[in-house]
This record gives structure tokens, C-alpha cells and sequence, in this order.
């Protein structure tokens, strides 16, 4: 029985142009990527799983990486992997052939061959599938239970398979015969998979091949015991590194490439004949690696960075950071301030207790934002996973994407600094109509509803900018270093936020009980404040124009 990925059709793929997505193998997907537009997934969070276990791992291997900024942009502009490339590709992918063999009877792709607990339990194959339900793990409304078998395809099989190298959850897991950890059958303190504690960061261009390109990093030859985890399963391969067994670690990743591909499960599938071709129903998961830190070379997050001193005191020389995780229910442009931080803003984060550092590939963006054109419609695929109760469940999955600007990575232009203003008045415009709404009620005889309870109206301000703030984003790729147009496009975003926020407001008003009229005083220690409707809605109009200054000054 054999599935071999590099020939056999597993990864989904939307035509450029449109059209019914293909299946297609890891050969073509690679060779032909300039006619994709886009990896097609069963779940978002699959992407960035096939994208750093297989698609670019195979990239840098067969091609190396560019240099630097200049022979990236020569790869960039070309528009597709040349001939040369194609050969290289070809060349690499027939070397590592028996490597990427699913069901190979000794070592199978991201597998251990002939893994099996004590006792040779096996467990339903929905125990790789995020959305499926198995043991506690049960998504609401789901149509099946833990006890329907069921039946993954190769292809399925395949893209599962690495997304739980990346996702899978924390907790207990089966102990397997030979890993000598195990105790009392299972392993405990188990981390997510190493995706899990981060807010990802995807750089996603027009195509396939732009895509990888724009998710390749750019720098001086990777180090030689930087492998992807199939080459850590030849006879060569130290046993501090192999990943073929079922034994584990707790290790350093040894670079980008091993980071990518990093193996956080030990898991063999287990296909059965079918009349259609081998079906998996039945999966062994075990414990794997666990990385000790998320590495510097890690591309695809954002950071916050901690003064390395007490407060008031002296920072260190390097400041402790740690994956920067994205917020639930927050839409991806409330994170600009995160996105767009600049190393300048790094080095000033010496100073206070917290700030930001972006993501490894966002600073190679701006490196090479004169390289691209300032139009190109770059967008940015946010990603996260939520848990349960001590990471042991899949609660929810965090996906958005924003348009990005690539005037807004300069940090000697004048788009950064607008973008941010925007955002953080849409945050202030829905502070105001949550204050407004805090006032009605005291003036009411009730007590504000709680930040972290209950619906705020402010989210409703947020909801209804959303659209706005996405058609203002698509709007600056265009400026350049107009300041009349970027003064315009800002005056005509105030104008429509006002309209928005003063709807919201109306409806806060229109609901307020009748006793808000009158209102009520409150004494707060010595001091008294008397809350009706009429000082609630002069001082919403007040913080209103405080916010929006063009707006009102052009009505004015």
C-alpha cells in the first residue's frame, strides 16, 4: 500500500482566475504554483500547516535562499520558478522520493513506522481532526459523534496529519512502547503544537508562487544540520536530532527549517483496503518534541517584548519576548499597532514594560517594500487556535485577513502614522459609546455593564467600521506620497466613523430607561456627581469632537 505526496494528488488549489479548485500533487502545486491563486484548505489553519511542513521547506531545499533583498526581488519579479528552478525542484523531490510515501512500511511521511501502545490501542482517525468530535473535544452542534468511524482519504489523511504537528492540543497523551517517558501508560505536561502558542502571521500574495516567495526570508545559507524532519530520519542522523522513533525531547529547534517542520507528535496512521482505494479510520498519537522557547527564527508571529528590568529600573541587553498571540473576537486590523511596529520601536521598548516586535517576515516586507510595487495588493492572513480547559479541547479558530499597504511600512511616510491614528479612533469612538452608555445607566440606578461580561454598544461601533476600516486600507496602497489624497482619504474616513458612531449612539439614547431624564447623584467619598441623560449626551458629543477633530472642524 503506498500514497506518495510528491506524485499523488493531496493538496487542494483554486485556478488563478477562478475556476473549480484542483487536486493536485506536491510536484505540480510547486512547478506550477504561478497558475494558483490560492492552497484550498478544510480548515484555515490547515494553510500555514502545508505551507511550513512541506511547500517551503521543499523550496529551500531544492533552491537555497536568496541573499539578500535584491535576489529575492529577481526570484519575485520573475513571476514563476524559471526552468533552472523547475530542474532543481524535480531534482530534489526524485532524491527524497521514498521519503514522502504515507503508508511506506518503515518510514512513512511525518509518521513512526509501527508505533503501538502496550496494550496495541489504536483510536478513531477524528482525534487529527480539529472539527471533529473525539473524547471531550465535542464542537457545538456536531452531526457526528466519537463513536462514528471516521474515514479520511490519503489526501485528508495527509493535510490532518501535519495540522496536528502544528495545532494539536495539549494535555495527556497515549504512552507508546518505547518512549521512556511514558509512565502509567501515558505522558503528562504535554504542550500544544508549537503553532498553538502563537498568533500567526501569513504574507499571502496573488498567487501560489507569490505566496511562497513572500514567505521565504531572505539571508545567508541556512546552517547544515538545519533539516527538515525527512532528512532527520537517515542512518546519519544523530539520535539527539532523529525524529523516527517514538522516543521524544525537549530541544532547541537548530533553525528555520527544523522549526517548520518540527515534529510535536509521534503518530502513525493506520489505512485500511477499501474499494476505492486505502481509507485511515484508526490513528496511534503520542507525545513528541517539545522546543524549549519559540525560536528568533520564527517567521510567522509577532512578539511582546518585556523590559528586561524592574520597572523604573535598567533594561538588559536583550529583551525577553514571547510569541504574541492574536485576541478572540478581535478583528485583524485592531493588531496594526502590533503589525507595523518598527525596529525603532523596538529598541525604544528598552524603556517601558511592554511593546511590540513584528513578525520576522512583515520586517522583511518592509526591507523590500521599493523592490515591490507600491500597489501590489499584499494581504495578511492572521491565525490562531483556541482551547479549552487546560488546552486539552479545540474551542474556537481565530481567521482574518487585512490588506496591507505597503506605504504603511515605511516608517518615514506619512501612511504608518494615519493608519494607526485611524485605528486607535475607532478604539476611542467605542470607548466614547460605552462611557455613554455607563452614564445612562448610573443616571438609571444601574451599574455599568462590566468590561469582560455582557455586550458593550461599543462593539457595535466596531462591527459597523469593520467594512470601513478594510476599504480605507485597500485605499492607501494607492497614495504613495500624496499628502492631499492621504488628508482626504483620512477626512472622508472621519466623516463616515461619525456618522456611524452617532446611529450607535442614537440607539443607546432611544433605549435609556425614563428615570435618565431626571438622572441620579451618586456620592463617590466626598465628592458627589449627579448622572442624567443630558450631561451624558454633552459629554459623548464633547469626547466626539475630541476624537474626530477634521470632521468637525469641516462641518464647522
Amino acid at each position: 500500500m503506498s500514497f506518495n505526496l510528491i506524485d499523488q494528488p493531496w493538496l487542494v488549489v483554486r485556478p488563478v482566475g477562478g475556476g473549480t479548485p484542483v487536486d493536485v500533487s506536491l510536484r505540480q502545486a510547486l512547478c506550477e504554483a504561478h497558475l494558483f491563486d490560492d492552497l484550498v484548505v478544510d480548515l484555515p489553519t490547515q494553510k500555514p500547516a502545508l505551507l511550513r511542513q512541506v511547500l517551503l521547506p521543499v523550496v529551500l531545499r531544492a533552491l537555497g535562499r536568496p541573499e539578500n533583498t535584491r535576489a529575492w526581488a529577481q526570484w519575485f519579479q520573475a513571476g514563476q520558478f524559471t526552468p533552472t528552478q523547475r530542474d532543481d525542484l524535480n531534482r530534489y523531490l526524485d532524491a527524497q522520493h521514498e521519503r514522502f510515501d504515507l503508508f511506506h512500511p518503515h518510514d512513512p511521511f511525518g509518521q513512526v513506522a509501527g508505533l503501538r501502545t502496550a496494550k496495541d490501542e489504536t483510536k478513531g482517525s477524528a482525534v487529527l481532526v480539529a472539527t471533529a468530535a473525539t473524547g471531550n473535544n465535542v464542537p457545538l452542534f456536531a452531526s457526528r459523534s466519537d463513536a462514528d468511524p471516521l474515514e479520511l482519504t490519503p489526501a485528508q489523511a495527509a493535510r490532518w496529519l501535519l495540522h496536528a504537528h502544528c495545532w494539536d492540543t495539549a494535555a495527556i497523551k497515549t504512552g507508546v512502547v518505547g518512549d521512556p517517558n511514558v509512565k502509567a501508560g501515558k505522558t503528562t505536561g504535554n504542550p500544544t503544537g508549537a503553532l498553538g502558542q502563537c498568533g500567526v502571521i501569513v504574507p499571502m500574495g496573488r498567487t501560489l508562487f507569490d505566496t511562497l516567495l513572500l514567505n521565504v526570508p531572505s539571508g545567508p545559507p541556512l546552517r547544515s544540520d538545519d533539516l527538515p524532519q525527512w532528512e532527520r530520519r537517515t542512518p546519519e542522523t544523530s539520535e539527539a536530532l532523529s525524529v523516527a522513533g517514538p522516543s521524544w525531547r525537549t530541544r532547541e529547534a537548530t533553525g528555520l527549517l527544523d522549526v517548520w517542520t518540527w515534529q510535536s507528535r509521534r503518530i502513525r496512521l493506520i489505512p485500511e483496503p477499501a474499494e476505492g482505494g486505502p481509507l485511515v479510520t484508526r490513528v496511534v498519537l503520542a507525545a513528541g518534541d517539545r522546543l524549549t522557547a519559540i525560536p528568533d527564527v520564527e517567521p510567522h508571529t509577532a512578539w511582546t517584548l518585556t523590559s528586561a528590568g524592574k520597572p523604573g529600573g535598567k533594561s538588559g541587553p536583550a529583551l525577553p519576548r514571547r510569541p504574541r498571540r492574536h485576541q478572540q473576537g478581535k478583528a485583524a486590523w485592531r493588531g496594526l499597532d502590533a503589525l507595523l511596529a518598527t525596529d525603532r520601536q523596538d529598541r525604544a521598548a528598552r524603556d517601558t514594560r511592554a511593546s511590540f516586535a513584528t513578525s520576522v517576515l512583515i520586517n522583511e516586507l518592509r526591507a523590500r517594500r521599493e523592490l515591490i510595487a507600491s500597489n501590489y495588493p499584499v494581504q495578511i492572513e492572521l491565525l490562531g487556535m483556541f482551547y479549552g480547559t487546560q488546552s486539552a479541547t479545540f474551542e474556537d479558530v481565530y481567521f482574518d485577513f487585512i490588506p496591507l499597504p505597503l506605504t504603511a511600512l515605511d516608517a518615514d511616510s506619512l501612511v504608518p502614522g494615519a493608519l494607526l491614528g485611524i485605528a486607535s479612533q475607532a478604539e476611542d469612538l467605542a470607548q466614547a459609546v460605552n462611557n455613554l452608555s455607563a452614564d445612562l445607566r448610573r443616571a438609571a440606578g444601574a451599574e455599568p455593564i462590566p468590561w469582560d461580561k455582557g455586550h458593550r454598544p461599543g462593539e457595535l461601533v466596531l462591527h459597523a467600521l469593520d467594512p470601513v476600516m478594510r476599504r480605507v486600507l485597500v485605499g492607501l496602497r494607492s497614495v504613495g506620497d500624496d499628502f492631499d489624497l492621504l488628508e482626504r482619504g483620512v477626512q472622508a474616513w472621519e466623516q463616515t466613523a461619525k456618522q456611524i458612531t452617532v446611529r450607535v449612539s442614537e440607539r443607546v439614547i432611544a433605549t435609556a430607561a425614563p428615570t435618565t431624564f431626571t438622572g441620579r447623584t451618586i456620592t463617590q467619598g466626598e465628592r458627589e456627581r449627579t448622572y442624567r441623560q443630558s450631561t451624558a449626551e454633552g459629554d459623548f458629543r464633547r469626547r466626539l469632537r475630541q476624537i474626530l477633530t477634521r470632521a468637525h472642524t469641516r462641518q464647522a
